[in-house]
């Protein structure tokens, strides 16, 4: 813990050092003039902050796994070569959500129009295939579950290939849903790469806790310019990276079932969307009028526009998350 806790740190100056000169590039290169806002009128002040921040926290975890494995390559054992796997899924995503955050900033389909759902979700797909046939066919060799109350880790066979896909993909959208609020995303997402860091140590998978324990440090430095007023937004640059890599450690600790615990807001989030889909669309149908279950989605608005200041909504649903966390890894140990 001692290392893992150390790496957090490491990476937190590397990422809070370069935080400033990166602001003044995005800002210098344009990098959120065409921005969209969807959302409360009052976040309409914020068009023209600097978006594909999340290149902060990424690029310093990226550094710092690279160089731990290069010097296993020298023989120093610093860290498993399991982390190769979360660098891989940290590094294709965060690629992706760069593409669609560029697209969306250039206006190549329209004013804050990025990639189209349906290519976006085609190479999320992909990607999550790859990376769930790795985990299934090669070491680890991952093909079980955690279930609390049951002593032993439960073997599922080759459903664990399609639940994978599903668990890193749902849970990149859910965190991209999240990322709404100055900090908000940010803050869940440390919570809950801290809950799995701890599970991972008391499971012994001390390279899986230090790689957590680095994306908290680097996180740590993101907040310190995405706290309310922002400075910058991590974009799908971040949020996309942030979901699939979180879905992937929890797939590893094998204690993927509780990612609705540990993520309790990213689910309460992606629910509020979902419901809002289905009931609008009902409603048309059966009743001839739209009917919607909350005032806007995701759920982060619907608070707002209840009349919660932007501050309260983050704050009150990071008490959430913590919460949830702290029931995620009792919930681990049973």
């Amino acid at each position: 813990m001692a290392f893992s806790l150390t790496l957090g740190t490491i990476s937190f100056f590397i990422a809070v050092v370069w935080g400033r000169p990166l602001i003044r590039l995005l800002k210098r290169l344009g990098l959120g003039k065409q921005i969209r806002i969807e959302g409360p009128d009052t976040h309409q002040v914020k068009t023209g902050t600097p978006t594909m921040g999340g290149v902060l926290f990424v690029v310093p975890v990226l550094l710092i796994t690279g160089a731990l494995n290069v010097a296993d390559l020298w023989g120093l054992s610093l860290i498993g070569q399991s982390t190769l796997l979360l660098f891989f899924c940290l590094a294709s995503y965060s690629l992706l959500g760069a593409i669609d955050d560029w697209q969306g900033i250039k206006g190549i389909r329209g004013k804050g129009e990025g990639m189209s759902p349906r290519m976006k979700s085609f190479f999320q797909f992909i990607f999550a295939a790859v990376i769930a046939s790795v985990l299934y066919f090669g070491p680890p060799d991952l093909h079980y579950v955690g279930i609390p109350g049951v002593k032993d880790f439960v073997d599922i066979g080759w459903l664990f290939l399609p639940i994978a896909v599903l668990v890193i993909v749902g849970t990149s959208n859910a965190v991209n849903l999240t990322d709404g609020l100055d900090s908000l995303a940010g803050s869940i997402s440390t919570v809950a790469f801290a809950s799995y860091g701890v599970i991972a140590y008391l499971q012994r998978q001390t390279y899986l806790a230090a790689f957590c324990f680095t994306i908290v440090g680097a996180l740590m430095a993101f907040l310190w310019f995405n706290a309310h007023p922002a400075e910058l937004f991590m974009g799908d640059t971040g949020s996309l990276a942030l979901g699939a890599t979180l879905g992937l450690v929890a797939l590893m600790t094998g204690q993927w079932l509780l990612l609705p615990v540990v993520g309790l807001v990213f689910m309460a989030e992606t629910l509020s969307v979902m419901l809002q889909v289905a009931s609008a669309k009902l409603s048309r149908r059966y009743l001839g009028r739209d009917v919607r279950i909350f005032k806007m989605t995701p759920l982060h608005h619907h608070f707002e526009l209840l009349g919660w200041s932007e501050t309260q909504v983050k704050e009150r649903f990071w008490l959430v998350g913590v919460l949830s966390g702290m029931l995620g890894v009792a919930l681990a140990l049973i």
